[in-house]
């Protein structure tokens, strides 16, 4: 829509603005209509209108099989256009038009904002299946011509109150037909049903909505007034409301076709299983985190045990080994404390790779500095904890083989996110300048435990592929090709 307003017409962005919130809106009027809406907006010359959007109902056959947005159509050729554009008013004269011999009722309705009308809404009926209207059919067309009103004096939809249609209630889901006073006039039977299940015993005709409501919802205080008055309609405002086990959503719409309030719609939705499955969700969410957070817990305990045992052995071998197994745990606790502070189970991997190099980089303080570059982004947490473990093995094997003791140098590991949504892949280069690698030397036969545990975490867990080569100038340098999911 934007593109064909800012191409064809000559309104302003405030005026595009509210053309956009009469779309979140109209949907609203087309199911109380029974019709196809078309919006029609004139163009810079005025000789033409260009159709900016369009609208089936939910609760009729449609008049339009095809997409009208895009159309040109010159001035003249539909009168009833050129006369709510010109008047300022509805205009419902003349008979029906044939089309694909489905006979079709043409109404034109002038859309005002601040006293100037923008362009008009042709509202389209198809009449192929009309029959002797019901209540209910009756209190939707009516409610549709008020609302049409209160387009054509400007009045809807409400400034500052637009909606989410997708989680708004529709007209199918519950409608209920207030007076001046608030008195229900007519209750839809799924909004019958959604107060049923609020613990309603009785009919909601010539009931005053906001009162009953109230009492509906449980209170420890006196009844709620802002309840009352949301539920009486005197304002555009959503709310829930929980009582008797049963959960509804309501939207209340004041009506005022010329000027002055004549009583008001509100839609009800029984949200009642959609509330019940996200609580169940929340805590599926809580006790996942909560299991990470223990996980957590208890290997940084193991770590904490694995260190006094380092302090107690004589031999430095011993203590050197139970250190790196120190540093091991820690790299899987990284992991799992992320992963117990988010949502899913999907982690920001960046952030666990600079702990870890901090975590590793305590093996020669102040002499060798360790950098990252590039990013890993979002990855699984099936992805996330044996990268992390070979990520530390890398680093670790760099920094105790690549320096000689009191050797300064440099660690860089470099990240980049590469492929197509079904086969993306991350490729991981950890490179240092210091001695190299020994004469003969085969990475994917010789070598000491850790990279015995990269190699079986990258190629038989990740499913990725690992080389150390010599660096192009000086050192080692290590690469490492996993395949991960696609960030969404």
């Amino acid at each position: 829509m934007n593109d064909l307003v800012r191409q064809h017409t000559a309104l302003s962005d405030t005026d595009l603005e509210w053309l956009h919130l009469l779309v979140s809106e109209w949907q609203l009027l087309s199911d109380l209509s029974f019709a196809d809406l078309v919006l029609w907006v004139p163009t810079m010359d005025g000789t033409r209108y260009v159709s900016v959007a369009q609208m089936r109902p939910n609760t009729g056959p449609t008049s339009y099989q095809d997409d009208m947005v895009g159309h040109l159509v010159p001035r003249g050729r539909r009168p009833l256009l050129d006369a709510a554009l010109d008047e300022g008013r509805i205009v419902r004269e003349g008979d029906p038009e044939w089309r694909e011999e489905v006979p079709v009722r043409v109404e034109s309705i002038p859309v005002r904002r601040e006293g100037r009308v923008l362009g008009v809404i042709a509202r389209n009926t198809n009449l192929l299946t009309v029959r002797t209207p019901s209540r209910l059919e009756l209190t939707y067309l009516q409610s549709a011509s008020d609302l049409a009103q209160m387009i054509a004096a400007g009045s809807f939809p409400f400034p500052g109150d637009q909606v989410d249609m997708d989680a708004s209630p529709r007209v199918g889901d519950g409608l209920i037909r207030l007076d001046a006073d608030g008195l229900v006039q007519y209750a839809s039977p799924n909004a019958l049903s959604a107060y049923h299940r609020l613990g309603l015993a009785s009919d909601l005709v010539g009931q005053h909505l906001g009162r009953a409501t109230a009492e509906l919802a449980p209170s420890r205080g006196p009844v709620d007034e802002a309840m009352v008055k949301l539920a009486s309609g005197w304002a555009p405002r959503e709310t829930e409301v929980e009582g008797n086990g049963g959960v509804i959503q309501l939207r209340a719409i004041p009506l005022k076709p010329k000027g002055t309030r004549i009583g008001s719609l509100v839609l009800c939705r029984d949200v009642t299983e959609l509330r019940r499955r996200e609580r169940e969700l929340i805590t599926k969410d809580a006790t996942i985190r909560e299991i990470h957070h223990r996980v957590k817990n208890n290997l940084q305990t193991v770590a904490a045990l694995l260190r006094l045992q380092a302090r107690r052995m004589d031999s430095e071998q011993g203590r050197e080994a139970l250190n790196e197994a120190v540093r091991r745990v820690g790299s899987i606790a990284i992991v799992h404390e992320t992963l117990s502070q988010n949502l899913d189970e999907r982690v920001e991997f960046d952030e666990i790779a600079d702990r870890v190099l901090a975590m590793v980089s305590e093996i020669s303080p102040g002499m060798v500095s360790c950098r990252r570059t590039g990013r890993f982004g979002i990855l699984d947490a099936e992805v996330a904890t044996p990268l992390s473990m070979v990520l530390t093995e890398v680093l670790q094997n760099a920094l105790e083989h690549a320096f000689a003791p009191g050797e300064r140098g440099t660690v860089e590991v470099s990240a980049v996110r590469g492929g197509s949504r079904d086969d993306a892949r991350l490729l991981i280069t950890v490179q240092d300048d210091g001695c190299g690698l020994p004469e003969a030397f085969d990475p994917q036969r010789t070598g000491n435990l850790g990279l015995q545990i990269v190699r079986t975490l990258v190629e038989g867990e990740l499913g990725g592929s690992f080389d150390m080569v010599p660096a192009p100038d000086r050192g080692t340098r290590v690469v490492l090709d996993v395949p991960v999911q696609a960030e969404k």
